[in-house]
């Protein structure tokens, strides 16, 4: 499969904000790598541990303001809890979106987190599919 097709996230430069992508061949899949990306603007995502487990909800009458909603309440799980998260289950079916956000509370010394993730926002955001047929989820971030 060429890499162009695999599941991967991007930032894309906006001014003095962050654009976040996530791109995969399902629209779940789509919105998993946007909150790595979303992760990612914070810390290596890879340098998160799974010791916690939230579920989140969200419903939504389409699929750009479904995405953004997920992103505001993973960003509202964030800050409120004082976690960070590495991995990310999401299935959606007919503007339900269920989910799980596995990570740990933030570490300052080995997470180091760069920037804070403050809301995403209507600037960028688009939900669609490629030329390659792949679900691109994206919006912009305030940080």
């Amino acid at each position: 499969m060429p890499r162009a097709q695999l599941p991967h996230w991007e930032h894309f430069d906006h001014d003095a904000d962050m654009g976040i992508r996530g791109i995969a061949p399902t629209l779940a899949g789509s919105f998993e790598q946007a909150a790595l990306a979303l992760t990612a603007v914070t810390t290596d995502p890879n340098a998160v541990r799974k010791t916690r487990t939230i579920s989140i909800k969200c419903r939504a009458p389409d699929n750009e303001l479904l995405f953004l909603d997920w992103i505001n309440e993973l960003i509202y799980q964030m800050s409120t809890q004082h976690l960070i998260f590495g991995r990310y289950e999401v299935k959606i079916e007919q503007g339900e979106l269920t989910a799980t956000a596995s990570g740990e509370t933030v570490d300052r010394e080995r997470h180091q987190p760069a920037v804070e993730a403050k809301g995403g926002t209507f600037t960028e955001l688009r939900v669609y599919r490629n030329e390659e047929a792949m679900w691109v989820a994206q919006c912009i971030v305030d940080v």
